[in-house]
């Protein structure tokens, strides 16, 4: 064998392990929007989102008193308008008078709470949006309206909850839709208990609290070998991204998409 052959067998090898080395693709999923760096759950924060590279947009919704859906995190608007009033009780036009950005910084000055349609029309395509339903189930006839006339498709429309009974009546009126149930990993939450608990109700996956203490490499191979999708939220850590990476979850939340990417980048 010539030099040249084993120079070309020792760089193949070289590539090969080099690749092996490559850590696992992860997805990046933005925290109600790139919400470190705009005002959270606003048309701004999804789009800064998607222009740091996000795979994923997640956002927080509820009813208003007039039925539509909102995008915003809190039952009440105090925390990010500076006006005090309970969602529930408010009118979309009532919502839509109060400034959303100011609070952040002045620059945002004039950002509304928006609309579930307004944040739909910023997913570019291949992109998908976790929509975290905060209300109770009364919200799915009109998500399901909602999600029927925009121009995204099912897969790209992931509906996530705290409520098992909003999962459960999701799937049930729309088992086409991707729905994931979302838990707080404290306390003995065994693998088995919370698949069991998702198969129940239907769920599509489940979207985990980053405990590095309970959610381990076996934790995380129990839970896809069920046949179930694994994100956990809400990650600004490096160290703790890559053991959430390590222990093989399939997408990390974090208010800050497009630094953690750079992070986290080989």
């Amino acid at each position: 064998m010539s030099r040249l052959t084993l120079s070309l067998t020792a760089l193949v090898a070289l590539a090969g392990n080099l690749r092996a080395a490559e850590p696992p693709k992860v997805e990046i999923v933005a925290h109600r929007g790139a919400s470190f760096d705009a005002p959270e759950n606003t048309v701004a924060s999804m789009k800064l989102a998607w222009e740091q590279k996000a795979d994923v947009g997640e956002l927080d919704v509820f009813l208003s008193r007039d039925g539509k859906i909102v995008v915003i995190h809190d039952p009440t608007t105090r925390r990010t308008t500076g006006v005090d009033g309970k969602v529930a009780e408010m009118t979309l036009a009532e919502l839509r008078k109060l400034d959303a950005g100011k609070w952040k910084n002045e620059k945002f000055a004039g950002e509304r709470i928006p609309t579930l349609e307004e944040i739909l029309a910023t997913v570019p395509p291949g992109k998908r949006l976790f929509i975290e339903v905060k209300c109770g189930p009364e919200i799915v006839p009109e998500l399901d309206r909602v999600l029927k006339a925009s121009r995204l498709k099912p897969e790209q429309t992931v509906v996530i909850s705290f409520s098992a009974d909003v999962v459960a009546a999701v799937k049930k009126a729309r088992p086409d839709l991707p729905a994931y149930w979302v838990v707080s990993l404290v306390g003995k939450r065994t693998a088995r208990e919370l698949i069991d608990k998702a198969k129940q109700i239907g769920a599509d996956g489940l979207d985990l609290s980053a405990n590095p203490a309970v959610l381990d490499k076996a934790f995380a191979e129990q839970v896809k070998s069920a046949g179930l999708r694994l994100y956990v939220w809400t990650v600004n850590d490096v160290a703790l991204a890559r053991k959430m990476i390590e222990a093989g979850v399939e997408g990390i939340t974090t208010d800050r998409p497009g630094w953690l990417r750079e992070q986290l980048a080989p």
